[in-house]
C-alpha cells in the first residue's frame, strides 16, 4: 500500500506581519477618511443659530420726590378760663303767715259770750225797782300776745312740692284760763293737708281768756292762718 505524504508549508508569522504592516495601516487611513469626509460634510450643513446676544440697558433709578416737610403748627395757647362766680342764694323755708286781726275800734272780733244774766223782777208791792245795773264791757279772748309763744304751723312737704296755698279760719273755743277746749273748721283752705296742719298747731295753743269787765270769761275766737310759698 503505497502512502502519499503531503508537505504543508506554512510561512512565519512574524515575518508575514512585517510584511503586511505598511499595508494595513494604509487601508485602515483610507477607511477612515471616507468615514470622516461625509461626517465633515453632515456637520458642516447643520444650521447652528448664532448664540443670542443679551442687551442690558442701564437705566437711571427714578429717586421718589422728598415729601415737603409739615410744617408744624403751634397750638393755640388755651386761654384760662374765667371762673364765674355764682353768688349762693339760700332758698327760704316758707312759712306760713299769721294773720293777726287788726286791733281797731271799728273791726269787731268774732267771739260769744254767756248771755247776761237778767236780774228778776222785783215783788208787785215795791214801791221802787231796784236800779238795773250797768252791763259790763266784753273784752275778746286774744291769741297774739308775744308772751304767748305760740308756733307756727308747720308746712306740709307735699303741699310745698305742689304750689298749695291758702287761708284757713278756725274757730276756737277759750276756757277762761286760756287753754283750747274745742278747735272747729270755720273756713277751708280748700287744701286738706294745709287745713290739718292748721288743727294741729292750734290745738296746743294758749290763748289770753276773754274778760267781762275784770273777770275772766269763757269764749269763742276766730283764728286766721294763710299758707302762702313766698320766693
Amino acid at each position: 500500500m503505497n502512502t502519499a505524504v503531503i508537505d504543508l508549508d506554512f510561512p512565519q508569522p512574524a515575518a508575514e506581519w512585517r510584511r503586511s504592516g505598511p499595508f494595513l495601516a494604509i487601508a485602515a487611513f483610507l477607511h477612515a477618511a471616507v468615514l470622516f469626509y461625509p461626517l465633515k460634510i453632515a456637520i458642516g450643513k447643520l444650521d447652528i443659530p448664532p448664540p443670542a446676544t443679551v442687551i442690558v440697558k442701564l437705566v437711571d433709578a427714578v429717586t421718589p420726590p422728598r415729601p415737603t416737610p409739615v410744617q408744624p403748627v403751634a397750638a393755640p395757647t388755651p386761654q384760662p378760663a374765667t371762673p364765674h362766680k355764682y353768688r349762693a342764694h339760700p332758698q327760704p323755708i316758707p312759712h306760713p303767715i299769721l294773720v293777726m286781726p287788726a286791733e281797731t275800734a271799728a273791726s269787731t272780733p268774732a267771739f260769744s259770750v254767756p248771755a247776761p244774766v237778767v236780774a228778776p223782777p222785783a215783788p208787785v208791792a215795791a214801791v221802787a225797782s231796784a236800779p238795773v245795773a250797768a252791763a259790763a264791757s266784753v273784752t275778746a279772748a286774744r291769741f297774739d300776745a308775744a308772751y304767748l309763744h305760740n308756733p307756727r304751723p308747720n308746712y306740709p312737704p307735699m303741699s310745698r312740692r305742689l304750689g298749695e296755698e291758702g287761708k284757713v279760719l278756725l274757730k276756737v273755743r277759750v276756757s277762761s284760763d286760756g287753754r283750747a277746749l274745742a278747735v272747729d273748721l270755720e273756713k277751708s283752705s280748700n287744701f286738706t293737708r294745709l287745713d290739718d296742719a292748721a288743727l294741729d298747731v292750734v290745738k296746743r295753743w294758749r290763748f289770753v281768756a276773754a274778760k267781762r269787765g275784770d273777770e275772766a270769761i269763757e269764749a269763742s275766737v276766730i283764728v286766721p292762718l294763710v299758707f302762702r310759698l313766698e320766693e
